[in-house]
């Protein structure tokens, strides 16, 4: 006879994501201006389910989004110096797409530099377009001189993220699971 195990949880995964919810809401509530940006945290959070919801999930998610958010800040940070390119519609709106294009290209061709960011492609492109929607949308602490506010964003993306990947780790570790053993008897 051999045994066989079935991961049970003590706490049902549908209360433990409600009590993660929880407990990430005072840091996006009563911080002020550093309130972290949930929704980001959330998309990461996620990112860890669908990487299996194992610990193993955050060597692909954390490398992943972090490398892809800072290329992305560094991108927006050099818009300011292509502001010599005509505009199409509004102020410096050539500079933008031109900039980002080239930016977005490379990140996407050093996917290819790393094994783990292409199988972490879903991190990665979520750490691209956090990051554009961090900045674009002002949701960071607005600290430093304005030319470094594309980096400040990157940095608040990245740590959102991490927040995020802590978040999908302790939504597991909540719900206690244990394996419960069960006797297997062998084929006759």
């Amino acid at each position: 006879m051999s045994e066989q195990g079935v991961v049970r949880e003590t706490i049902p995964m549908w209360l433990a994501i409600a009590l993660t919810l929880v407990v990430s809401m005072p840091f996006g509530l009563w911080l002020g201006k550093f309130n972290f940006t949930l929704w980001c945290s959330f998309i990461v959070w996620a990112q860890y389910f669908a990487l299996g919801a194992k610990p193993a999930a955050l060597k692909l998610i954390l490398p992943s989004f972090g490398y892809a958010a800072t290329l992305t800040a560094l991108t927006l940070f050099l818009i300011p110096f292509f502001s010599f390119l005509p505009s199409l519609r509004t102020e410096g709106d050539l500079a933008v797409t031109l900039v980002l294009f080239v930016g977005v290209a490379f990140m996407s061709y050093s996917m290819r530099w790393a094994k783990t960011f292409q199988d972490g492609s879903l991190p990665f492109f979520n750490g691209i377009s956090m990051t554009l929607a961090v900045y674009f949308t002002r949701s960071y602490p607005v600290v430093g001189p304005e030319i470094t506010q594309a980096l400040v964003a990157g940095v608040w993306t990245i740590l959102m993220g991490g927040f995020g990947a802590l978040l999908g780790a302790f939504n597991v570790w909540i719900t206690f699971p244990r394996r419960q053993v069960t006797p297997r008897t062998a084929p006759a």
